[in-house]
């Protein structure tokens, strides 16, 4: 749809402040998933609701970064059990997967994962968790839930500026790299007739209607062990995926116990290992041992940069799925080991890891309702489109996660039937003196922990209310002492960074500095909210 104007053209800065509620708020990066989680809690739903419904609605319209066939991990807190509870809605691999088949099956993929194709499909853990969230946390059923995302799906929705942008971004690489039948229905869903939507224009689903539908009614159980499941156990073995009907039915999501340190009076949580949230909580038990008297300067940085090298280091060698992990990981949370691992910095850059963070693609949202529940929820395809794999006329997009196993027998993320890899997506939570404050978030692959540390830091030790610890300029971490920064960032700092042995690079590419929401709950009742700048979001609330 072409316009007199480009949506995407920021000629000048603008300023956002955070709003305050106390009915309820959600916040997404979809405008009509914010809006679809507002409708779930003007009709008596609880955070829980809204949650599911946002994150059902966010597979319609936001399908470049996720789907379905997405992961899911959620931290709610519960003002009746006055608790923090974690869920793990990640799938394991299939039990026909292993790493010796997947070398003999692609011996062109040259020793790694393959990234597209059935190959790197895990186990879908998304429906699942909807149902989870409904059956414990929530007031109205599933079906209800997902109601206004069948809506979008069947009637339409407009599409965004940024996921035109994506889309359009994403259409040459997979038109090169995905060939083949197995293909052919995510073409005919997402790419019609060889080209990609623009903003404004009407987007809609159908298949992927009556299969929301579909999951509604039946609580999720045709997605896991009836009709759903049926027609993705037929569509794996027709393209020699390794998923079945099988891994499907024996599926069940975990309730976990968070994890958390304690950093400057406050416990930041994360969802255990297999995730990854307990990067940004090895960075921050490594930093509580400094001071930081201000955030805009060289020192700041420079010692969050460290911490985050130091803490992949360990987790890109030891985290996958905690069953199988060889170590304790509370071990790597001690406040001693941060302690120690603080005494190693120096006030030169030092490479700690050669691992290099891929592109990804994930949703955040956060909600919150008036009786002080509080939700922090993600679900991603992991890279973009995930898979590249529709299951035909059910509009089922099915992740890539898998695509971080390893296919070396002696890395502890080696791939296994039934093993959870290593995941990146990580919803994150505030508490202070047993109190909930709130859940915050930053989406983007191995960007999240990053984001975390940033975002945490901003709030803490910096007291930037929600919408400045979001908006606030960030960095990134690449690989050996590669960092990268946004245009916004100060380059008299950059300059001063780069003499301590970072090596600076400016990014034009904004989204890839990760997209965040984040709510604080007032001691009177009132809600809080910032939401991500970077891409097209949006707080519902009353």
């Amino acid at each position: 749809m072409k316009t007199f104007f480009d949506p995407l053209r920021q000629t000048y800065p603008s300023q956002r402040f955070p709003l305050y509620a106390r009915g309820g708020m959600v916040n997404c990066s979809s405008p009509q998933a914010a809006a679809a989680g507002l409708e779930a809690l003007r009709a008596g739903g609880s955070a829980a609701d809204a949650a599911v419904a946002a994150a059902a609605a966010l597979t319609v319209t936001e399908p470049s970064s996720n789907g379905i066939g997405s992961d899911a991990f959620a931290l709610v807190w519960s003002a009746r059990d006055h608790r923090l509870f974690g869920l793990n809605a990640s799938g394991p691999a299939p039990m026909l997967a292993s790493a010796q088949r997947v070398t003999a099956d692609a011996p062109a993929a040259s020793g790694r994962m393959p990234v597209r194709g059935w190959a790197p499909v895990t186990v879908p853990g998304a429906p699942k968790a909807w149902a989870e969230l409904t059956a414990r946390f929530g007031r109205r059923t599933l079906e209800e839930n997902l109601a206004p995302a069948v809506r979008y799906a069947r009637e339409g929705y407009p599409c965004a500026p940024n996921l035109a942008a994506v889309w359009k971004a994403d259409f040459a690489h997979y038109t090169e790299v995905m060939k083949g039948p197995a293909f052919d229905a995510f073409f005919g869903t997402f790419m019609p007739a060889g080209k990609t939507p623009e903003a404004g224009d009407l987007i809609r689903f159908p298949d992927h209607a009556d299969t929301l539908q579909e999951i509604g009614e039946t609580n999720a159980e045709s997605f896991y062990s009836g009709a759903l499941a049926r027609r993705i156990d037929e569509e794996s073995r027709r393209f020699g995926g390794y998923l079945r009907y099988e891994d499907l039915a024996a599926f069940r999501a975990r309730w976990v116990e968070p994890i958390r340190v304690r950093y400057r009076g406050y416990e930041v949580c994360e969802i255990p290992p297999n995730g990854q949230g307990i990067v940004a909580l090895m960075a921050l038990n490594i930093l509580k041992e400094f001071d930081f008297p201000e955030r805009d300067c060289a020192e700041t940085f420079h010692r969050q940069l460290e911490a985050i090298k130091m803490a992949f280091a360990d987790a890109l060698h030891f985290v996958t799925d905690p069953d199988r992990m060889e170590i304790d990981y509370h071990a790597l949370l001690a406040p001693g080991y941060g302690a120690q691992r603080a005494a190693q910095m120096t006030d030169r850059a030092q490479t700690y890891t050669h691992a290099v963070p891929p592109r990804s693609g994930t949703v955040y949202l956060c909600c919150a309702d008036a009786e002080g529940n509080m939700v922090s929820y993600i679900q991603s395809n992991y890279m973009n489109f995930g898979s590249g794999i529709v299951v035909c006329g059910t509009g089922i997009s099915l992740q890539n996660r898998g695509a971080d196993f390893s296919l070396d027998p002696a890395a502890a993320n080696c791939l296994m039937p039934g093993k959870r890899t290593y995941h990146t997506i990580i919803p994150g939570f505030l508490l202070k003196d047993g109190e909930a404050v709130g859940p915050f978030g930053v989406m983007g692959g191995y960007m999240q922990p990053q984001g975390h540390v940033q975002v945490a830091m901003n709030t803490i030790d910096f007291h930037m209310d929600p919408q400045q610890a979001l908006d606030a300029p960030r960095w990134q971490w690449m690989r050996d002492d590669t960092v990268t920064v946004e245009t916004r960032f100060d380059p008299q700092i950059a300059r001063a960074l780069q003499r301590r042995g970072h090596r600076i690079r400016v990014d034009l590419n904004t989204p890839s500095f990760g997209r965040g929401q984040m709510i604080v709950r007032l001691p009177n009742g009132v809600l809080v909210g910032g939401t991500e700048s970077r891409t097209d979001s949006n707080i519902a609330c009353f």
